[in-house]
């Protein structure tokens, strides 16, 4: 696009409308990538903010070697790998059983109770933890939580029962 090669040139000098331009251009293209991609219209939505952001911060980088729209692909791609990192670190930190520790710290300097069922709730993954806590402490059924967390209710029942029978492993353990 001869248009687009000239708000690169100006974008690089500082223009600060041309750098919009090629933002406006460019946003919908690198979306529907992100939503591909992520499969999360949100994330996608994010994503692609957090991509505009990085290259008005680094217009100064695209030396144009490549096509702008694949610069801006790899550096939502980039993005993309750095979220997906953190999540699985994220999620790696929440499993450790330091973390119930530092829960049951909190609960009792705020003089709240920590009962053994919420020490075996820790030890569940998120997903049967939260569908048992809908299930059996808010009263929810397996049709509203399919629907709460976007799985079909069958999915929510099996892992209401999956959990429950870890949580009985658990229990059996600790009694033996």
């Amino acid at each position: 696009m001869p248009q687009e090669k000239e708000w690169i040139k100006l974008a690089r000098q500082g223009d600060a409308a041309a750098l919009a331009s090629l933002m406006q251009l460019h946003y919908s293209y690198v979306y529907k990538y992100l939503v591909k991609v992520t499969m999360e219209p949100k994330t996608a939505e994010d994503l692609t903010q957090d991509t505009m952001l990085k290259c008005m911060e680094n217009i100064q980088r695209y030396d144009g070697t490549s096509a702008f729209s694949s610069w801006l692909i790899t550096i939502a791609t980039r993005l993309f790998i750095d979220i997906t990192r953190r999540r699985k670190r994220e999620r790696h930190w929440l499993m450790q059983d330091g973390n119930a520790s530092r829960l049951k710290w909190h609960f009792e300097a705020n003089q709240e109770e920590w009962s053994d069922l919420l020490e075996l709730l820790s030890k569940l993954s998120p997903e049967h933890r939260i569908a048992i806590l809908l299930k059996h402490y808010y009263g929810y059924s397996y049709d509203e939580i399919g629907s709460m967390l976007n799985i079909p209710a069958g999915t929510a029942k099996s892992r209401v029962a999956y959990g429950l029978r870890e949580l009985r492993k658990e229990l059996n353990s600790h009694e033996s």
